[in-house]
């Protein structure tokens, strides 16, 4: 069957979606939505799109689609997404899902009582070597969980690799809570949160969180941002085992443009993970080689990505990962980070 697709929102996320569904034969992009004028037509025709729309309003009226890709900002998720689940179409979102963890549960429960296939783009499950990491934690090739280190590592305020950030709105926003911005946190904690989880094969119970905002400007501000959101978090955490986590972000380690880690010590072995999005590279300390601390490099089977995936719960009509309800659960974490930070307390995860 081929599932005609409706994507929302053609900013600079949607070229990837245009590539990742088209490479999946039984997927078509046949219409586009930007409410910015000409925008959406303009989007359509270089990349060959049938139709485009203005609003949503109009592409839910025309309605010639099963699915939405919903690449919005992350503030009007909710209300695309509750708006397509109304129409009962089967929604793929971007990350974060919502900006809070009622707003999340509101989408998932709206989506699982409405019976669509539902999905968030969470791309580092795209890395075989998560997937493999995980396969490998199950089976219970390094023993009994004790330890997970996990990092995010972003450098863009103290480089130019990906622009001036003193003097480009598209980052500028980012630093400033006013113009919706929760920060680093809020940018990339649900990817390292996910990371972290589920190549541990567990969930956190409770967890302290540290969040800093550096000095970056006189006066902290430039032009209308007030630059007040936070630049990084570290974070203890102890998982439903009993094994202890230290997870952090930041856009201040110097080095590294987009990279993460994750490191997995049991009491029989141990796992690294690393990837920049792209390449991904999975080593393991094993067996005769804990005595010897000697690594080996694993090349881990190839894995379906994220739409490959969405496309085959289409097919089945049975849900997908990561769900909505994934994303509502790790954005339940990053409620309790904040939490934590501003009373200085660790707090359990009910």
């Amino acid at each position: 069957m081929a599932h005609r697709l409706l994507l929302l929102g053609t900013g600079g996320i949607a070229g990837h979606h245009v590539e990742e569904f088209a490479a999946i034969s039984n997927c078509g992009i046949v219409a586009c939505v930007d409410q910015v004028p000409g925008r959406a037509a303009t989007f359509a025709a270089e990349n060959r799109i049938g139709a485009s729309f203005e609003s949503l309003e109009a592409a839910l009226g025309w309605g010639q689609f099963d699915a939405a890709i919903n690449a919005t900002p992350d503030g009007v998720h909710k209300a695309t997404t509750l708006a397509l689940i109304a129409a009962k179409k089967h929604v793929f979102c971007e990350k974060p899902l919502a900006p809070n963890h009622a707003d999340a549960l509101a989408m998932t429960e709206a989506a699982e009582a409405a019976g669509v296939v539902n999905m968030v783009n969470l791309t580092y499950r795209n890395s075989p070597a998560i997937q493999e990491a995980r396969r490998m934690v199950q089976a219970g090739e390094i023993g009994d969980l004790r330890h997970v280190e996990a990092s995010y590592r972003q450098s863009w305020l103290v480089s130019k690799s990906w622009g001036d950030w003193r003097v480009e709105d598209k980052w500028l926003w980012r630093l400033s809570s006013r113009h919706g911005s929760t920060g680093v946190l809020g940018d990339v904690g649900i990817h390292i949160l996910d990371f972290a989880t589920y190549g541990a094969a567990q969930d956190i119970v409770s967890l302290h969180a540290d969040l800093v905002t550096f000095p970056k400007a006189e006066g902290e501000r430039i032009g209308d941002y007030v630059l007040d959101a936070n630049d990084s978090v570290a974070m203890t955490a102890r998982l439903k085992s009993g094994a202890l986590a230290t997870i952090m972000a930041s856009r201040f380690t110097t080095g590294h443009a987009n990279d993460l880690s994750l490191a997995l010590h049991g009491t029989r072995g141990a796992i690294k993970v690393e990837t920049d999005g792209k390449a991904s590279h999975l080593s393991a300390c094993l067996g005769e080689d804990v005595d010897q601390q000697r690594w080996h490099t694993i090349t881990p089977p190839d894995v379906k990505r994220n739409a490959r995936r969405f496309a085959d719960a289409l097919d089945a009509g049975r849900n997908g990962d990561p769900s909505f309800r994934r994303a509502a659960d790790m954005q339940k974490l990053i409620d309790a980070a904040f939490e934590s930070s501003a009373a200085r307390l660790p707090v359990s995860i009910g």
